[in-house]
């Protein structure tokens, strides 16, 4: 399954409205609404989620994944993964071209020695 092909159908199973218009040039924007509000917080949930299975394999396994316990963590980033797909879908980017856009971000950082250290725009 494509990165696209992923976001169609994690779309088919969200359970809130999202409402778009079309702009001048014929492009399809998202409505600033509160569309944004449930997948922005469900994300931050769900990555919370993740964190904390870490954290608890640190406090109650010496950081140990067991199998049980990477299960779990595959889950909540199952769930991380749809909420990007669904805040892609409201902003009418397709998934495929912003996991593209990471990469060469963080390829011309690294080709710049610039991987390390703080800034969004270094």
């Amino acid at each position: 399954m494509t990165p696209n092909e992923y976001q169609k159908k994690a779309h088919e199973t969200s359970a809130y409205s999202v409402g778009f218009f079309v702009d001048e040039d014929g492009e399809k924007e998202a409505l600033i609404t509160a569309d944004f509000i449930y997948p922005a917080l469900g994300l931050a949930e769900e990555a919370g989620e993740v964190t904390g299975k870490f954290a608890k394999a640190v406090r109650d396994n010496k950081g140990i994944i067991t199998a049980e316990r990477k299960l779990e963590i595959l889950k909540e980033l199952g769930d991380v993964q749809w909420f990007v797909a669904e805040l892609c879908t409201i902003l009418g980017a397709d998934l495929e071209i912003v996991m593209n856009m990471n990469l060469n971000k963080l390829a011309d950082r690294k080709k710049r020695g610039v991987i390390g250290g703080s800034g969004d725009n270094r």
